[in-house]
């Protein structure tokens, strides 16, 4: 029932929850030494080769090899940029039947992964994550094509995530 009486004043209307954002989703952020990790690796492949570059420049000595250099600085420092931003946007969100993992500034992804679908959950860390205190927690299912991976998850937080994935897995199979 409408009411179109003077001075009414409509609600407004919830805002639609778009195809990256489900309602009523708790979304779980990732650790923030992420971003850490990714900057220092970024920084030791991507500086040592520009230092490569660069001695080689300053051996030949011919104003135009500094370009190389140059080039590959530049390549270095955008995805340097992005990283802080890139790993705000990756999080992930427990619901009762499946898990939503969440990335992507410009290129937005979402993976919802039901339980059932699960075949084993992977927890790794190299020696670099273990240094920062993170951990990484991969999903497999029988789709190769299928990306669910949650990166800079603290361990204890990777563990239980590990676990709880893993018994609801075991679960929904039951179910079938």
């Amino acid at each position: 029932m409408t009411t179109d009486t003077p001075g009414h004043v409509p609600a407004p209307a919830a805002p639609a929850a778009g195809p990256f954002d489900p309602a009523d989703v708790t979304w779980t952020p990732v650790s923030t030494r992420l971003a850490t990790v990714r900057l220092l690796m970024l920084g030791l492949w991507g500086g040592g080769l520009v230092l490569l570059l660069a001695g080689m420049a300053a051996l030949i000595g011919v104003g135009w090899v500094w370009v190389f250099p140059a080039v590959t600085a530049v390549l270095v420092l955008w995805p340097a940029l992005l990283v802080v931003r890139q790993v705000r946007a990756l999080a992930y969100a427990e619901r009762a039947e499946d898990l939503l993992i969440r990335r992507g500034i410009l290129f937005r992804q979402l993976v919802v992964v039901p339980y059932g679908r699960m075949q084993y959950v992977d927890v790794s860390a190299g020696p670099v994550q273990r240094r920062f205190g993170i951990a990484t927690v991969q999903l497999h299912t029988a789709a190769p094509g299928t990306d669910a991976t949650i990166p800079g998850l603290p361990p204890q937080e990777a563990a239980r995530l590990r676990d709880r994935l893993a018994s609801r897995g075991e679960a929904r199979l039951a179910g079938l």
